[in-house]
């Protein structure tokens, strides 16, 4: 919150310095000067905040934008138009990396476990319906409604401290 805070300020007086500058022969235009900064002020903020561009997308427009009101500099329009494109292709790369990591499936906890399918390693001697299984990594106590085989697959239907309650693969999901 405090660098947010801090942000904002620094952006306001930039902003106040932009329009004071109207006075000063060596700022054409403060206005020009105005988009830039909040261009750029865009862009950082497209790295910090959780979206998908659309931040970004009007940081390079205002930036560009900007780039062209201050046009009768000594800055030339190919560069303008250069560090524009360079913007967008990157802000277009970052939101394709950011848009890849979204989908993917819980690895760890209840999520990662309900629904996971092993085969059953040991049956517990004189009981059908409880054994053993390797899954993730880790040997669990198993339980079923039905009796298991050695090699049979189940399906974990769900977790109670540390006894997974499992179905044969063929069984329906919902069931035990």
């Amino acid at each position: 919150m405090n660098t947010r805070c801090c942000a904002v300020a620094l952006l306001l007086a930039l902003s106040g310095s932009a329009f004071a500058a109207d006075t000063i022969v060596l700022i054409p235009n403060p206005v020009g000067i105005w988009l830039i900064t909040f261009g750029i002020a865009f862009l950082i903020a497209e790295a910090a905040l959780p979206n998908y561009g659309v931040i970004g997308l009007g940081g390079i427009v205002m930036f560009v934008i900007g780039a062209v009101i201050l046009s009768n500099t000594e800055v030339p329009v190919p560069l303008m138009i250069g560090l524009g494109l360079i913007s967008a292709l990157l802000l277009i790369f970052l939101v394709i990396h950011a848009l890849k990591t979204r989908p993917r499936q819980t690895v760890s906890g209840d999520a990662g476990l309900v629904g996971s399918v092993a085969p059953v390693m040991s049956l517990q001697p004189g009981n059908a319906c409880n054994g053993w299984v390797h899954l993730q990594g880790e040997k669990w106590q198993v339980l079923s409604a039905t009796p298991l085989e050695t090699g049979q697959q189940v399906r974990v239907v769900a977790r109670k401290g540390l006894l997974l309650q499992v179905a044969a693969t063929d069984a329906a999901p919902g069931g035990e």
